[in-house]
C-alpha cells in the first residue's frame, strides 16, 4: 500500500482571470511534517483551499489514494482532513470547552472523545484554565492554541495548518512550534503553510517554496534552510 498521504498533480486555481495557482505538484507521505513556503500572495493559501474542498480547482488531489474531485468539506473532514485556518476561527460566543467539542462533532465514541478532551488540557494548560470562558475573550496566542487542540478533536489522518504563528509574539510562536513539533511526533502527517521560514524549515522533514503561484524549490528542509537564494529569500540574509 502506497504511504503517499496527499498528492496533488498540476494544482490551478483562478480567481476571474487571475491565475493564483498555476500547476503545482506536491506530495505527503505518512507521518511527514511538510511546510509550504513563500511571500503573502504566492498562492499558499488557495492550495489549502482547494485540497480542503473550499476553493474551485483544475488538475488532481488525491487524498489516502482517492480523488478529492466533487467532495465536500465536511466529507473531507469526516474522512480524516482537518485544517486550522488562517486567522484561527474559532467560534467566539462559544465557550472554550464547547469549541473543543465541536472539533469532534463528527465522531460519537462519546467516552474516547472525553478522554481527547483531557488530553487537549494536558498539552494546552492555559486552555484548561480558561475551560469555561468565551473564545472570543482569548488572547490571539490562546485563541491559536484553541484552534489547533479543535482539529486535533477530529483526530486527523492529514492536518493541515494555514500561518499558525501569525500576529502571535515571539514566546508564543515558540509555544505553537512545540505543538506543532509534538504533533509530528505521533506521526501524524501535517502540511503547515508558515511565513516564519526558519521555524517551519528547522521543524519539518520536506520544504516547498511557492512563489507567484508555481513551486520554485523543493526538497530536504534542513537543506533548502542553507540554501543560499532560500536564506536571502525568505530569511532576509545576504547570499
Amino acid at each position: 500500500m502506497s504511504d503517499v498521504v496527499l498528492k496533488i498533480s498540476g494544482l490551478k486555481v483562478a480567481y476571474g482571470g487571475i491565475q493564483a495557482v498555476k500547476g503545482v505538484d506536491l506530495e505527503i507521505r505518512a507521518g511527514e511534517l511538510v511546510t509550504l513556503i513563500g511571500a503573502n500572495g504566492a498562492g499558499k493559501t488557495t492550495t489549502l483551499k482547494a485540497i480542503t474542498g473550499t476553493q474551485a480547482w483544475h488538475g488532481a488531489i488525491a487524498y489516502m489514494g482517492k480523488s478529492t474531485q466533487g467532495k465536500a468539506p465536511f466529507e473531507l473532514l469526516n474522512a480524516g482532513l482537518a485544517m486550522v485556518p488562517e486567522g484561527r476561527g474559532v467560534f467566539a460566543r462559544m465557550t472554550v470547552t464547547e469549541n473543543l467539542q465541536m472539533g469532534a462533532y463528527s465522531r460519537s465514541d462519546t467516552a474516547e472523545i472525553n478522554a481527547d478532551l483531557e488530553r487537549m488540557f494536558q498539552t494546552f494548560p492555559r486552555l484548561k484554565e480558561r475551560a469555561r470562558q468565551l473564545a472570543g475573550t482569548l488572547s490571539g496566542g490562546e485563541q491559536q492554541m484553541l484552534a489547533m487542540a479543535r482539529a486535533l478533536m477530529s483526530r486527523p489522518k492529514l492536518l493541515l495548518m494555514d500561518e499558525p504563528s501569525m500576529g502571535l509574539s515571539p514566546i508564543m510562536v515558540e509555544k505553537i512550534f512545540e505543538v506543532v513539533r509534538s504533533v509530528s511526533a505521533q506521526k501524524i502527517p501535517i502540511l503547515l503553510v508558515e511565513q516564519n521560514a526558519k521555524l517551519a524549515l528547522e521543524a519539518a522533514h520536506r520544504a516547498y517554496v511557492m512563489d507567484s503561484g508555481n513551486i520554485t524549490l523543493s526538497g530536504d528542509a534542513k537543506q533548502l534552510l542553507n540554501d543560499p537564494k532560500v536564506r536571502e529569500a525568505y530569511l532576509g540574509e545576504a547570499a
